[in-house]
């Protein structure tokens, strides 16, 4: 028995057995054992005919897990004659080299000299007296020459984490630590959250089952449990199911180089492939488990989720409840107007409602034109509720008048326009022009849903299966599973989407329906008052806004790079639907077709596409989608201006060859104030808007991309709405009480709901590790984090912007179209 000074306090109460060891190895010690802090150093050295064997015997206390950390140390760097270092266990063998090497990128190679190793502890014993448990340290060297080393086994204080206490420690590439963590009896879902003051070195946190050998280097750590990469922060949600046994082991381990978590090596390193570096690695970190939320708040949140948005269904029942009473009131009274404040005509009396004073947008009365008076033309006299589905009819993009190719461009070339002039086609073939809208995003939906849930299926799978969470991008410190599913409460907080959307879509079919009827009872020529009434552009929109709650939801099964897409498609749906649904409203002869309006949103997406793929670092995309950009503006405000046909696909070369002339004739040749000078300004302003944007992305090429597109198409959207309104109080109209109070509300909920959005929680732009930096706790209910908040909020914003296009021109029920300005 070795002798020596008694161990301090904490360290491993060993017997060196020489004796055993001395026959083994078939020589004695290399040096005598000194004491240390925590342990006994023994320092000896070995070459190839001399090696050293330690035998370690301690006794584990019933129900107890011990663990023993074994400390070595070599001063030679000699790589050619390592020292060989093996632990055997009762069940298991753990050895390593000293110097340590590990690989990095480009076969760059790192070594040290210092490595310390946690043992696979043994596991607790059921019985009643100490067991006694013994291991064995061999060292060896292939060296024809002596080697010096040092030996310290300690046993672990602090192996095992407790509950809501955070423990602080060291690790470093060749020293990892891992320690034991138990259920306690009342929780079965833990949070780890691990927190470093310094970004790098880079490291990885792994949770593994209890089972030996334990996986605790960088070549080995991904081989099993669940794993992130991490900087400054991570966070693990561990659930009890998961382990049979109520128990895992926590592992951290330090890269030897950066560039996983987004860092880079030293420069003193690039062009030196052939040397081994020496580095000082190490990170202070800091481990808090703490319980995840109960199941009794799942079920709160899902009823929180579910309410607040019936909530929009009873109201919505109880303004259509008192639109009811109202109406029925005049009507026993007598005093019905044509439609009352809802788009639906409901008075049986003839209409002789005049136009309000200054409703003539300042223009010479045309009340007489050739416009108003061919709205009562019998060759547009089919009989009340005689539509058809004929295909023919639903296709037909022709103008059903004979005499309307002649004289519609004289028509619109006037200088004021009223609504009677570009309505001039038969409502019905109107009507099936834009219920094509609905049945194509459907069909769109269908084929573009299927495949991408079989994707998100597949990458959540993935993620299972494999345990690797640097796959998707969630906001880990407030991502409450279910099932397969790793963040439930992202998907859950896209409710409100498909229920505002679904609840749109039966408000659009009320006033439908109502619409419908009234043409059944009257003449379908005394209609020619109004808006004209044409519902399949509202429900294209709804149906969009119940895709963006199902893509948005798949989404957010993995988010990432390589998904971002599902996310923002039927964004750019959405906005472009309104701007056409604004635009129809007081052009409904001459607005897009739906394959147009298709067409061009798949070619937004597949720019929005190479734009992420290649907007990073290449200059010559953004030339060249900056070029596009301009182009497109030209094209279309040219189209505008002239009340051409807007179609994708017609913008040949003499567009901008004919708006080249007037810009030259009637701006530097003769100076004269343009002909239509509203259109003018909208224009103006339009493209200096959209210029700004293309200059933007050429100079500063903005790494979100997918977000600077849609932005182009929500800052046209707006520019398009302000215009529209002002223009229409400029015209003597009025705002009734229910469109105001949605323009209102659609103002405070976006303003609300973009406060929300920037709080950036993850971003696939960057690296893993970098992204989780952003990670943020819950803010609602303790199961919502800040992207779920602005999920609820965007749904009701979109909800409110979708009804003031539905009823921002409902007080012109009453007035005829010859004196509804067009602008």
């Amino acid at each position: 028995m070795a002798g020596g000074a008694a161990p301090a306090p904490g360290a491993l109460l060993c017997t060196l057995l020489w004796a055993a060891a001395a026959a083994a190895a078939g020589s004695g010690p290399g040096g005598s054992p000194a004491p240390g802090a925590f342990g006994r150093v023994y320092r000896g050295a070995v070459n190839i005919s001399a090696e050293r064997v330690y035998a370690f015997a301690y006794s584990s206390e019933p129900g107890q897990v011990d663990a023993v950390r074994v400390y070595v140390n070599s001063s030679s760097e000699n790589l050619q004659y390592p020292v060989l270092f093996v632990v055997r266990q009762q069940k298991g063998v753990l050895s390593w080299q000293v110097p340590l090497i590990f690989r990095g990128l480009y076969q760059r190679t790192y070594n040290y000299q210092e490595v310390s190793r946690t043992l696979c502890p043994s596991e607790p014993t059921p019985e009643t007296g100490p067991s006694d448990q013994i291991i064995f340290v061999d060292v060896s060297s292939m060296a024809p020459f002596n080697i010096a080393y040092e030996l310290l086994v300690t046993r672990l204080e602090n192996f095992q984490l407790e509950t809501n206490k955070a423990f602080n420690f060291t690790a470093s590439p060749s020293q990892p630590q891992y320690f034991l963590y138990k259920f306690p009896q009342d929780v079965d879902s833990v949070i780890i959250k691990v927190v470093s003051d310094a970004v790098y070195p880079c490291s990885v946190v792994s949770v593994q089952d209890i089972v030996c050998p334990v996986y605790d280097l960088d070549h080995n750590v991904e081989f099993n449990g669940v794993y992130q990469s991490m900087t400054k922060q991570a966070a693990i949600t561990v659930q009890r199911k998961d382990f049979p046994g109520e128990q895992f082991f926590v592992v951290f381990v330090i890269k030897p180089e950066d560039y996983a978590c987004g860092g880079s090596v030293p420069s003193f390193i690039h062009g030196n492939v052939n040397r081994t570096w020496n580095l000082q690695r190490t990170k202070n970190l800091q481990v808090t488990i703490v319980p995840s939320i109960k199941k009794s708040v799942y079920v709160q949140a899902m009823f929180f989720s579910f309410l607040s948005f019936l909530c929009f269904y009873l109201g919505s029942v109880v303004v259509a409840f008192v639109h009811y009473i109202r109406v029925r009131r005049k009507a026993s009274a007598g005093r019905l107007s044509p439609e009352d404040g809802s788009g639906i005509m409901t008075s049986s009396h003839p209409i002789t409602a005049s136009t309000p004073e200054g409703s003539s947008y300042g223009a010479i009365d045309e009340s007489s034109s050739s416009g108003g008076r061919q709205l009562s033309s019998p060759e547009r006299r089919p009989p009340a509720g005689s539509d058809t589905d004929s295909s023919v009819e639903e296709e037909s993009d022709f103008d059903t008048m004979p005499e309307i190719e002649s004289d519609k461009n004289v028509i619109r070339t006037k200088v004021f326009l009223y609504l009677s002039d570009l309505s001039r086609k038969d409502r019905r073939i109107v009507s099936k022009k834009y219920k094509i809208y609905f049945w194509n995003i459907i069909t769109i939906a269908v084929f573009y849903a299927l495949p991408v849930i079989q994707l998100v299926i597949t990458y959540q799978t993935v993620v299972n299966v494999t345990g690797n969470q640097d796959i998707c991008y969630y906001n880990f410190l407030c991502a409450h599973p279910l099932g397969v599913l790793s963040a439930f409460n992202n998907i859950l907080s896209n409710v409100g989407h498909m229920l505002l959307g679904f609840l749109f879509l039966l408000i659009v079919l009320r006033r439908d329906i109502l619409h419908r009827r009234a043409m059944e009872m009257k003449d379908v020529y005394t209609l020619d008052y109004g808006i004209p009434k044409h519902f399949g552009l509202f429900y294209a929109m709804g149906i969009a806004l119940m895709m963006e709650g199902v893509l948005s939801a798949c989404y957010h099964v993995c988010p990432n790079y390589s998904n971002f897409q599902f996310d923002t498609s039927f964004m750019y749906m959405i906005a472009g639907l309104c701007m056409l649904k604004l635009y129809q409203t007081r052009h409904p002869d001459i607005n897009a077709s739906a394959y147009s309006a298709y067409a061009s949103f798949a070619v937004v997406i597949c720019l929005a596409v190479l734009g992420v793929v290649f907007g990073k670092n290449d200059m010559w995309f953004w030339v060249i989608f900056s070029m596009i950009h301009v182009l497109a503006s030209l094209a279309l405000s040219t189209q505008i201006y002239y009340m051409g046909r807007f179609k994708i696909g017609k913008c040949y070369l003499g567009i901008f060859r004919r708006a080249a002339m007037v810009l030259y004739t009637d701006c530097i040749q003769q100076c004269s104030r343009p002909m239509y000078m509203d259109r003018m300004v909208l224009l103006i302003v339009g493209n200096l808007v959209n210029w700004s944007f293309a200059i933007f992305g050429l100079v500063y090429r903005p790494r979100d991309f997918a977000s600077y597109i849609l932005g182009i198409f929500i800052c046209n959207l707006l520019l398009y709405l302000a215009f529209y309104i002002i223009m229409k109080l400029r015209s003597s109209e009025k705002l009734l009480p229910i469109p105001l109070f949605c323009i209102v509300a659609t103002a405070v909920v976006w303003a609300a709901a973009l406060y929300f959005f920037f709080q950036t929680l993850s971003s696939w732009e960057e690296t893993p590790a970098e992204s989780r930096e952003k990670n943020r706790p819950c803010i609602l209910l303790g199961f919502f984090d800040d992207h779920d908040v602005w999920h609820f909020l965007s749904a009701a914003a979109l909800f409110f912007s979708f009804l003031v296009l539905l009823t921002l021109d409902d007080d012109l029920d009453a007035v005829r179209r010859d004196k509804i300005p067009v602008f």
